[in-house]
């Protein structure tokens, strides 16, 4: 699909410069035939994506309902209230224990590993001060 302002362009070189099909292609490094299909075009291209649906679609009648009762509800709350699983991929990850092969990188390091709840507001905060005094 080519630009509107290709379009355009294509249009002027043929008009007013009397260009053609095959100068127009080879000056624009395009195809003859996309040329001759904007020299017989009406108007200037439009991309349209098709419409496909949301993984959110099955929830938003829940979802308008909470809202309604209470417009500034964060979206973690509403996560929870509707039983939206797909959202979180922090507690699936380590499920709360180092690995063996982790564990024994960190040994290797002398470092301290801090395990934290996920989505833990205190975690940056720890992370921070672990890092300005080490």
């Amino acid at each position: 699909m080519i630009s509107v302002e290709d379009w355009a362009e294509i249009r002027r070189l043929h008009r007013a410069e009397e260009m053609s099909i095959r100068a127009i292609a080879r000056h624009l490094s395009i195809s003859k035939n996309t040329v001759k299909r904007a020299l017989e075009s009406d108007r200037a291209p439009v991309y349209q994506r098709p419409a496909k649906g949301s993984a959110v679609d099955a929830f938003e009648p829940q979802i308008r309902e909470l809202l309604k009762a209470t417009p500034t509800m964060p979206a973690t709350v509403i996560a929870e209230r509707i039983g939206w699983e797909r959202w979180d991929n922090e507690s699936g990850i380590g499920q709360g224990k180092l690995t063996t092969e982790f564990a024994a990188f960190a040994g290797l390091l002398a470092v301290k590993v801090y395990l934290c709840r996920p989505r833990d507001p205190e975690a940056k905060q720890l992370a921070s001060y672990c890092a300005s005094s080490g």
